[in-house]
């Protein structure tokens, strides 16, 4: 679906913009996955090379001051696919990739008339990664399913402090805070510490999560996901995420979380990953590679005014 205003094409692979280049302020697209929400920034159209991209992230994402959302999400073209995505969390630093980030950009692309396709190759800090999008009589994207690749297992890969780096993390001994944790650790291209507890409603989160996060096990830290098994086919999820806190939803999270119940027999391959935004399905399939399946939703449009672009010129 392209939209029906003037475009400069840019590149190929059908890939298309409206260029604002010649003026106005910074234009941007709020979007979120099960209200993980990010600042989505067509880079493409625009030039960002005047602004320090860590502390735009840092003042775009401040809920009191800025536009408020867990990070910002860069739109630019690539050699490699037919997008490249950049993830900056909302404290500045850059993410591999995001699962629920990927799924709001292919419905970002699409909407916004930057390609008329429905399967695309996204390139991302953590590969390439694969969305289709399932798109209504209306030509709205309402799900997205997504080939995140397969899952990494070995310590050196999350990566993860320990004497065995070839070897899994699987219920290994972490000792965070003066308590001592059984966890399970999955890299999906960026690293996961899962948790498997009791009471996911009533847990420490916000205590335990940073204290985990940045545990010297984990040399550039790390996501840590807290899950209870409801059944074989269905998990209750809370997140903490690196560099952003406590989100509403985690898509890379869901995918390790199935992963590390598979892996110490708790739940089956396919599972319903319950966060508190909403429900993920994940398959993690026989031929080894995840697929995630969720919505993705856009909230509004605008301009960052000048007055808070000043603050981050580089």
């Amino acid at each position: 679906m392209l939209m029906s205003m003037d475009k400069t094409t840019i590149m190929s692979m059908g890939i298309t913009s409206t260029s604002t280049r010649s003026g106005g302020n910074m234009r941007f697209t709020k979007l979120h996955g099960l209200g993980n929400d990010y600042i989505y920034i067509d880079a493409i159209a625009q030039d960002l090379g005047g602004y320090d991209l860590v502390g735009l992230a840092r003042v775009l994402s401040d809920r009191h001051f800025g536009i408020g959302g867990d990070g910002i999400i860069l739109v630019l073209p690539s050699e490699a696919g037919d997008f490249r995505m950049r993830v900056f969390n909302s404290d500045g630093s850059e993410a591999e990739m995001c699962g629920n980030g990927v799924r709001a950009f292919a419905k970002y692309v699409y909407e916004h008339g930057l390609t008329d396709k429905t399967e695309l190759a996204v390139e991302t800090g953590a590969g390439i990664i694969r969305p289709k999008l399932l798109v209504n009589a209306k030509g709205r994207v309402e799900r997205v399913r997504v080939d995140m690749g397969e899952p990494r297992l070995a310590r050196s890969d999350i990566p993860m402090q320990g004497e065995r780096a070839g070897e899994p993390a699987v219920e290994a001994p972490l000792m965070a805070g003066g308590e001592n944790y059984a966890v399970t650790c999955v890299s999906m291209g960026n690293p996961h510490c899962v948790v498997f507890v009791d009471d996911v409603d009533n847990y420490p989160v916000r205590e335990i999560g940073p204290q985990i996060e940045n545990n010297v096990a984990f040399p550039v830290r790390t996501n840590v996901e807290f899950a209870h098994v409801l059944d074989a086919g269905r998990i209750e999820m809370r997140v903490w995420e690196r560099g952003a806190g406590e989100t509403m939803a985690c898509g890379t999270g869901a995918c390790a979380t199935v992963v590390a119940a598979a892996l110490t027999g708790r739940a089956d391959r396919k599972a319903t990953v319950e966060l508190l935004g909403g429900d993920l399905e994940i398959e993690w399939a026989e031929n080894g590679r995840i697929y995630m399946t969720g919505p993705a939703s856009e909230a509004f449009s605008g301009e960052v005014s000048e007055e808070l672009l000043e603050q981050v010129k580089a």
